[in-house]
């Protein structure tokens, strides 16, 4: 067995296409040298987090992923999303079904609901459909310091629109609602400060999907693997409204991890050339697991629209991208970084 190898994971938010993320940890998590130290997560990716953690702190390995079993099925409303080898060939293909839900007249309606009215505009008919999900866990366990990976939860400040990161005994359901509030959808997250104050919070893909820095911390190792569920590339320039919309919330909710991955490329290559010393700032080893191809031929209605045979799809496709990368760059964690950053920004 490999020697014990520490690492971060740092968990995108992405609707119901968080259930690719589900597939990676699934096949980590059957690892026993992958110790996981940290995580920082945003909207599903908090999610994903804290079922982990939760499930972590119950029964270890086991637990987690029994945890992250039972948030997805919660999710699309099922008990077990996992898909039988026997059952595949019969599955649509994942492409079909998402122009299936965005040319639907119900999905059509939705969409323009949530353009015109604001959610404010229910009243007391308003109910968030993730508090039922996110009020199951056992929050004695996720806030649980002393035991299983260090958590941290983003959410974006409406009032300055700056990034909040909670860990420990802050998070809460309404941290979790609140990382994953779209503001289009549902109404801003108030959230009571240690002064008595209230902040309101909208998702926290807009300015931290998901925040790295909460890993810098020296505590933690330098090992920081990003589970990126929405597309840095698409091969087509979006023509139809509902696809300019898709790519503009793609590149907004991708914006703020690119602008931290830049950072750390400019610290690395500070530290290459003796200008910073060694040890004065973290010197952080990135490594990602995406499949930009699968995300390409999803939308945003596969992601608001949590499918059972799309999140069971989505599950199989980061069991086997997470079984790509270990087979690559598995040798790589705690040793050399495997995402070239200088290609990435070139």
């Amino acid at each position: 067995m490999p020697q014990t190898v520490r690492i971060n994971l740092a968990l995108q938010g992405g609707g119901a296409h968080g259930a690719f993320t589900w597939g990676v940890l699934d096949r980590l998590l059957e690892e026993d040298w992958i110790e996981i130290a940290g995580i920082s997560g945003t909207s599903a990716g908090a999610l994903n987090g804290a079922a982990l953690k939760s499930g972590w702190v119950a029964d270890g390995r086991a637990g987690a992923r029994a945890g992250l079993r039972a948030l997805w099925g919660g999710v699309s409303g099922l008990g077990d999303m996992r898909i039988p080898a026997w059952m595949e060939q019969f599955m649509p293909d994942p492409y079909f079904v998402a122009r299936a839900i965005e040319f639907s007249p119900a999905f059509a309606f939705a969409d323009t609901m949530s353009r015109a009215v604001s959610p404010y505009a229910y009243g007391p008919f308003y109910r968030n459909p993730l508090e039922k999900v996110v009020s199951a866990f056992d929050f004695g366990r996720v806030c649980d310091a002393a035991h299983g990976p260090e958590l941290h939860i983003c959410a974006t400040r409406v009032r300055d629109g700056k990034v909040q990161v909670f860990t420990g005994d802050q998070i809460s359901t309404e941290v979790i609602l609140a990382s994953a509030c779209l503001p289009t959808l549902f109404q801003a997250v108030e959230i009571t400060q240690p002064d008595g104050s209230t902040e309101a919070y909208w998702d926290g893909g807009y300015t931290g999907n998901p925040a790295l820095f909460p890993l810098y911390d020296p505590r933690l190792p330098d090992d920081i693997l990003i589970i990126n569920i929405n597309p840095l590339e698409r091969r087509d320039v979006p023509k139809s409204a509902q696809d300019i919309q898709n790519r503009i919330n793609e590149i907004s909710f991708n914006s703020s991890l690119l602008r931290e991955l830049r950072a750390i490329d400019f610290v690395q290559r500070l530290i290459a050339k003796g200008k910073l010393e060694e040890g004065s700032m973290k010197n952080a080893r990135i490594h990602m697991i995406a499949d930009d191809a699968l995300m390409n031929d999803l939308s945003v209605a596969t992601k608001l629209v949590p499918l059972a045979s799309v999140i069971g799809q989505l599950h199989d496709a980061g069991v086997a991208a997470a079984e790509g990368f270990l087979s690559d760059h598995g040798a790589d964690l705690g040793h050399r970084q495997s995402l070239s950053l200088r290609q990435m920004f070139a």
